[in-house]
Order: structure tokens, then sequence, then C-alpha cells
């Protein structure tokens, strides 16, 4: 699967419009609008996972800057960072004491 992000394109469209924009030229797995939490309003950019990597290559290569109505599409592929190991705490090994030494004392 390869995601692509794509801006620009009319904040009316829903998710099915969107399918119908970018199907003709590849296979879609899923859309997902990204909207305001509060508001649940467009933010005016989605992010389309596709079957293949040529398909991703083949919308970017058709839609990457198309005008619709008055805006102009960007697409771009979203390229997956690499998974980094989480970094496990190395436990610090401190010398023996071999005699514990006791605080004096205070006497009143």
């Amino acid at each position: 699967m390869v995601k692509i992000f794509v801006s620009g394109y009319p904040l009316e469209m829903d998710e099915l419009e969107l399918a119908q924009l970018v199907s003709p030229h590849g296979e879609i797995s899923t859309v997902k609008i990204v909207r305001d939490k509060a508001t649940r309003k467009p933010k005016g950019y989605v992010f389309i996972e596709l079957v293949s990597r040529q398909a991703a290559e083949r919308v970017m290569e058709a839609l990457d800057g198309t005008e619709m109505q008055g805006k102009t599409l960007t697409v771009r592929i979203r390229e997956e960072e690499p998974v980094r190991p989480v970094p496990v705490s190395k436990r610090v090994e401190r010398s023996p004491d071999p005699i514990k030494k006791k605080r004096p004392r205070r006497t009143l």
C-alpha cells in the first residue's frame, strides 16, 4: 500500500467524489479527508491509499498541477518513514562500595 497526499482540492468535495477523481488512474484502498476536530470542516488535504506504487505514480503524473474550480491540485507520494526501534535504557553499573559509610549522628 502506498499513500498519496492531495491538497488544493475544492472543499465541497466528499470522499466519493475524490475517489471518482483518482480511480481512473489507480486502484484505491482508502480515502481519508483530514477534518478539524471541533467544526468537522475539511482542512484542505486528504490522504489516499493506493494498492501499488505504480498506481500512485500514475495518479501523481495525471493530477498534480491540474486546475479544479479555481484551485490547483498538489499530489505527492507520502514516503513512509522507517520505524525506529525504541531505545532501551541501559542500566548503569555502579562499582560496589565495600564499606558503607554512615553519616554521623547529630547530638543535642
